[in-house]
């Protein structure tokens, strides 16, 4: 069986979620059967790992809708691709795709820095769920994150296909870190400022956590910058705007928790990287993230600043807060990515015999 894992995701220089799952994931693929990696970019193999590749346009290009006659020429049995966008017509392999959320079609309002054109289209095409059914049946099946998007996906039939629940992985230590207490006030926010990810309840909720400093990992617009420093406690925001691994890594063993209000998610990689360190993490209290985060999470209202201030109250208790951290780094263990290795190679096998058997 001949495996194409479509890696043409991956960021230049450093990852960002979509990127670091299709690096790790082919990765630990590859250690159990022969994967050729599908790039479209030389530099993208700075971010892979050392396996062989064949060139193909980029996922955003004009061409995307026809990249199968590209792939066709390598003759793959199966392509597994991380998204779900790949342009399935005119195929000669059978083709797994990866459906993360469903979250614009509740959460219509496009990201603030897209020109209106862009952000028309955007709107437009998540009125109706008929674009991505289409899409999504002309694949062979489909990887989910969650049962929380799988049972969503059931619920607008939005496929004919098998759908196959596969964890997202997290770096697991060698040695379960032991950790008594968190060792300041920071409070960690990895994720985008979508206005569904309701980042400005945090801020706002500093007013009432005056000895505590919000992190925020990921890359900011100058605009958005501005905006949340001006509803924030002066002081109370640190923005790394892009912080490299080793930074993420560093503020997350050193704080007190790691913090999402988002209103929807898919899964939350950041949930169980920072359980997974050790970390007590303080979500929003929706199905995905009671999924996710389990048991050893604390939850709150991500409609009042006030049930997360309480939530937050709750790990000055050391006590509390050291029961949480062993607790969420056992929880954790369940996302590891040779497991999810070992169920997509189950998925891609299943795939190229059904398609098999109908031809």
């Amino acid at each position: 069986m001949k495996i194409i894992f479509d890696c043409r995701y991956t960021r230049i220089g450093r990852h960002d979620g979509i990127s670091r799952y299709g690096a790790r994931l082919v990765e630990e693929l590859s250690k159990l059967h022969p994967v050729t990696m599908l790039i479209s970019d030389r530099r993208q193999l700075e971010m892979l790992p050392d396996l062989p590749w064949v060139m193909g346009s980029d996922p955003t290009s004009a061409k995307e809708p026809w990249i199968a006659r590209q792939v066709n020429r390598h003759a793959p049995d199966v392509v597994f691709t991380p998204m779900q966008t790949m342009g399935p017509g005119g195929r000669d392999y059978a083709l797994v795709t990866t459906v993360h959320d469903l979250i614009y079609y509740t959460h219509r309002t496009p990201p603030r820095d897209l020109n209106p054109a862009l952000r028309l289209l955007w709107r437009g095409y998540h009125l109706w769920w008929g674009f991505q059914r289409s899409l999504l049946n002309k694949a062979d099946a489909h990887l989910v994150d969650s049962e929380t998007t799988r049972d969503l996906m059931a619920e607008h039939r939005l496929t004919r296909n098998p759908m196959t629940v596969v964890l997202l992985g997290t770096e697991q230590s060698e040695v379960s870190p032991e950790r008594t207490a968190p060792a300041s006030k920071n409070l960690v926010y990895m994720g985008s400022f979508m206005p569904y990810k309701n980042v400005d309840l945090i801020v706002a909720a500093l007013h009432d956590l005056p000895d505590y400093r919000l992190q925020l990992m990921s890359r900011i617009t100058d605009d958005e910058k501005a905006r949340l420093t001006a509803l924030a406690p002066a002081g109370s925001l640190e923005f790394f705007n892009g912080a490299s691994d080793e930074e993420y890594a560093a503020a997350t063993l050193g704080a007190t928790a790691l913090v999402s209000a988002s209103r929807d998610e898919g899964f939350g990689l950041p949930v169980v990287e920072a359980q997974a360190l050790g970390t007590p993490v303080l979500l929003s209290d929706t199905p995905i993230f009671r999924e996710i985060g389990g048991a050893p999470a604390g939850f709150f209202d991500p409609s009042s600043p006030a049930s997360f201030v309480a939530a937050v109250r709750e790990l000055e208790d050391v006590t509390e807060w050291s029961r949480r951290s062993s607790a969420s780094v056992e929880w954790a263990k369940r996302y590891n990515w040779p497991d999810a290795a070992r169920a997509l190679l189950d998925v891609l096998t299943d795939a190229v015999q059904r398609r098999a058997a109908r031809h």
